[in-house]
């Protein structure tokens, strides 16, 4: 089914949803007062314009009401993501995403209208650390301020054994969601799969329990 999108602010985050979003045949709008980046994104969406949406008028004549998701991806410019974000609420688009550079200016953005707030810059900086600092770690994905999921390597203790002997939602207080075993990612059965030392095992569960994996994989390694 083909969604009407509208991108404000076509910085990298920006160009790069947009041209994504029209690759998978979506309907397109972006949106900068940049004319350069307005052009260079001209060809690889539905419609580019170059506009100051912090003039009321602009917003108006675009229609916002036609679009099914509104992205509000413009950076330290506070009034002009709250001048969007509030055009996107009052013209009831059902789905309204921003995004923030801080917890604060997410908070502004949410109190406005704005149904799911992301924080690219700070959740790279995190995935980042969490690497850095545990070589355990693959990946991590911040899904809030208390759940996340993480790549693993297998710890060399593990090898051999299955999910299900080494009782980790019992003895760790995480869950299994899927193995990755060369190219094939495995989700059913997980638990009776006997464990090999080039696995990578993704777990969700809390920051505090995630974070206890680090001491195991220390002690096993």
């Amino acid at each position: 089914m083909i969604k009407s999108f509208v991108v404000f602010g076509i910085g990298r985050l920006g160009s790069t949803v947009a041209r994504t979003l029209f690759d998978l045949q979506n309907e397109v709008l972006a949106i900068d007062i940049n004319a350069e980046k307005v052009r260079n994104i001209s060809e690889d969406v539905t419609t580019a314009i170059q506009a100051d949406i912090t003039d009321g008028e602009v917003l108006e004549d675009i229609g916002l009401k036609n679009f099914d998701v509104a992205i509000i991806a413009i950076g330290t410019n506070l009034e002009s993501a709250i001048m969007a974000t509030m055009a996107c609420v009052e013209a009831e688009i059902p789905l309204i995403v921003a995004k923030a550079p801080t917890k604060r200016y997410g908070r502004i953005l949410r109190k406005l209208g704005a149904h799911k707030i992301i924080y690219p810059e700070m959740d790279m900086g995190v995935r980042l650390a969490q690497k850095l600092t545990d070589d355990g770690i693959l990946d991590f994905f911040e899904l809030s301020e208390d759940y996340g999921i993480v790549e693993y390597r297998i710890p060399d203790s593990w090898v051999g054994d299955t999910i299900r002997d080494l009782e980790v939602r019992n003895q760790y207080h995480i869950n299994v969601i899927a193995l990755r075993r060369n190219e094939d990612l495995i989700v059913q059965n997980i638990s009776k799969e006997p464990l090999r030392k080039e696995d990578i095992i993704i777990f969700f569960g809390s920051s505090e329990d995630l974070g206890a994996m680090k001491a195991l994989y220390d002690e096993s390694n």
